[in-house]
């Protein structure tokens, strides 16, 4: 059955939105392409048609999960103008992230695969982190553009940090431990 270009199009980003959670609840090579494709509903003969690779999926699909971590900073402020930085520190650092893994901060999730991928899908992280990175400085105050980089750089550390750590231990108290101890430390970097 022959399928249209519209529905090609849609299929195509039906698939980088399933391996973008798919990825960061397996890693990229936890899954295969036949289950990955069984997963969006779709044979694994259709992949071939609409990526050049895997390597191709994996850049596109980190695309699609780092824009959409950032755009859950960017609605997390919005909630919260009087102190977007505070809005984004309880979202990020709270349980409800630790446990969301397939829907969670994909720095986290993929950042120990990502440094062993491609300069393709390391690009794609890059772009990603200074996305974050953006984000963070228009929610703190700096006198100048080099402290407001640095205090940025040092936030997303301690947070990427943290969540990592919650998510590594079996002792909820140790996990929330590390999320409470960034926070007050977040707070006071700002």
């Amino acid at each position: 059955m022959r399928v249209s270009r519209e529905q090609a199009n849609r299929n195509r980003e039906h698939v980088i939105d399933v391996a973008s959670r798919l990825f960061r609840e397996h890693g990229f090579d936890g899954i295969g392409l036949k289950d990955l494709m069984k997963s969006a509903g779709l044979t694994q003969g259709a992949f071939y048609k609409q990526f050049a690779s895997k390597e191709d999926l994996v850049a596109q699909a980190s695309r699609r999960a780092l824009g959409g971590s950032t755009e859950r900073w960017v609605d997390a402020a919005e909630k919260n103008p009087d102190d977007p930085l505070d809005a984004a520190i309880a979202f990020y650092l709270s349980e409800d992230h630790q446990e969301a893994r397939m829907d969670g901060c994909p720095i986290v999730a993929l950042g120990a695969d990502a440094a062993r991928q491609s300069p393709d899908v390391k690009a794609s992280f890059e772009a990603g982190v200074k996305a974050h990175l953006d984000v963070l400085g228009q929610m703190i105050s700096a006198a100048s553009e080099a402290e407001r980089e640095e205090k940025s750089i040092s936030i997303l550390s301690l947070m990427v940090g943290a969540l990592t750590l919650a998510r590594v231990v079996n002792d909820p108290e140790m996990a929330k431990s590390f999320l409470d101890a960034a926070a007050k430390k977040v707070r006071e970097i700002a």
